[in-house]
């Protein structure tokens, strides 16, 4: 598969590049960006850590705003974030021009109801064609960490929870925790699922940490002045999914930060050193 470079920046000795690359599952071009750290000039494979961004947002914003180079780069950690949702020509998005369905907010999920099972794959993509892809054009290993924030942090759960075979680390930001149990959710489910509820479950962490046999330790920050804390996010409700199943979960919750990237620059450096323990020991 052909990778058109986009941009390219120097960032505490690596390199951090934009690419584009038709995708077959998602049927449209996408971006992507890839943190090099210095040690991929030096021979052999590293591990790579996928990001996943929450509503609204691109490629760009975790590489531009999150400040991880500097951490990534002294652990020796490639980090590779796609964009959030499938874009394009011909690529349906919400009806109504809300931010919070369609283009932007592709929930890590794979659609089943027209017009978006089309092109609306993003969990295969995420799991299955991006690795292929970085792993064939970079120095990069097949162990996996996957983390993300809001809708991402949905999206790094679910991928951990349905794959626990491809990751050896998983971590979240104020993930959307309980979607079947949320307006976010809820209006993304039913559009992209169905109204058939049992559909839901799948994609929901709450409900997949009941079903799995792998204990996979979750590393998850809240900010306690979140906006969306208690009507969106409902991390309350992950802890007691994960005391149900006596699955390994931290889950702190910050007080004074709210849902912002300010939080998420505050904390990167633990969720880093996270994945670092299991990918590189």
């Amino acid at each position: 598969m052909t990778l058109e470079n986009i941009s390219c920046q120097k960032s505490f000795g690596g390199w951090h590049k934009r690419y584009k690359h038709n995708s077959h599952v998602l049927g449209c071009d996408m971006t992507f960006a890839v943190y090099l750290p210095p040690q991929a000039e030096q021979g052999g494979k590293l591990p790579v850590l996928y990001w996943l961004s929450g509503l609204t947002c691109t490629d760009e914003n975790f590489m531009q705003k999150a400040g991880a180079q500097r951490m990534a780069a002294e652990l020796g950690l490639i980090i590779v974030a796609p964009d959030t949702s499938p874009r394009g020509p011909g690529v349906p998005g919400d009806p109504d021009n809300a931010w919070d369905f369609g283009l932007g907010a592709g929930f890590y999920l794979n659609a089943t109801q027209q017009p978006w099972a089309k092109h609306y794959r993003m969990h295969d993509y995420v799991v299955q064609e991006l690795p292929a892809l970085v792993e064939a054009h970079f120095p990069a290993s097949d162990k996996r960490g996957i983390s993300g924030h809001s809708m991402g942090g949905h999206g790094a759960l679910v991928c951990a929870l349905r794959n626990p075979e491809r990751y050896l680390s998983v971590s979240a930001f104020s993930p959307i925790s309980n979607p079947m149990d949320c307006p976010w959710g809820q209006k993304a489910f039913s559009r992209y699922l169905g109204e058939e509820r049992s559909k839901w479950r799948e994609w929901d962490a709450c409900v997949l940490i009941s079903e799995t046999s792998h204990k996979l330790p979750l590393l998850v920050d809240q900010g306690d002045r979140d906006d969306f804390l208690a009507v969106q996010l409902k991390p309350e409700a992950l802890r007691q999914a994960a005391k149900a199943a006596n699955h390994p979960l931290e889950l702190r919750l910050q007080p004074g930060y709210d849902h912002s990237y300010f939080f998420i620059a505050s904390f990167i450096e633990d969720h880093l050193r996270h994945h670092a323990r299991a990918l590189l020991g």
